[in-house]
């Protein structure tokens, strides 16, 4: 009798544990939730040419990649269920308009989405991106670039090459970011 009730109590006590081990794990996770997104980007050295396109925005109009030579260029491949393509959406927009009166672009490629969708997704946004957003519904761009995931970003140089990849939700608004484009802005 006596080791049962040893066992029954050591089980209990694995049990009343069990709460507190997925309260732990539970605030965890909504901490990594919270957690801004990461700011970093991967240098590609030696820089590399890109494939051309041409695309529409959602009024039609096509944005061809050879009219933005001579501009930095941000290209982010996303879609509205993507949540980081979600969360890095307003903050892609605040680093865009802080750098707007630069020789800097932003195109937001949108994959597999018709322009209603991301239309309705966009009203739901605090801002209204005011950089075009680009469909690429057969995702034939994306996998012109390599692109395994989403989000997925790039920085092209002056020369439309890229210089810069990053691969998951990125924190545009930060710092290092703004730096890290600037120094493309400055080089000849």
């Amino acid at each position: 009798m006596r080791l049962m009730k040893h066992r029954f109590n050591r089980r209990q006590a694995g049990m009343a544990g069990l709460p507190a081990a997925l309260l732990l794990l539970a605030l965890s996770a909504a901490a990594v939730a919270e957690e801004g997104l990461s700011h970093s980007f991967t240098r590609i050295d030696p820089p590399r040419s890109v494939p051309e396109f041409s695309l529409p925005d959602m009024d039609g109009e096509l944005h061809a990649l050879q009219d933005y030579r001579g501009k930095v260029v941000l290209i982010n491949f996303w879609a509205t269920w993507c949540p980081p393509c979600r969360r890095e959406m307003p903050a892609l927009e605040q680093l865009y308009r802080k750098l707007g009166d630069q020789p800097f672009a932003v195109l937001a490629i949108n994959q597999w989405e018709d322009a209603d969708l991301v239309f309705a997704y966009m009203g739901d946004l605090n801002v209204f991106p005011s950089f075009p957003i680009l469909f690429d519904p057969e995702s034939k761009v994306s996998a012109d670039f390599g692109v395994k995931g989403l989000p997925t970003s790039f920085l092209l140089d002056k020369q439309g090459r890229v210089v810069f990849r990053a691969v998951g939700g990125r924190a545009f608004d930060h710092p290092e970011v703004e730096q890290t484009i600037r120094s493309l802005l400055a080089a000849e």
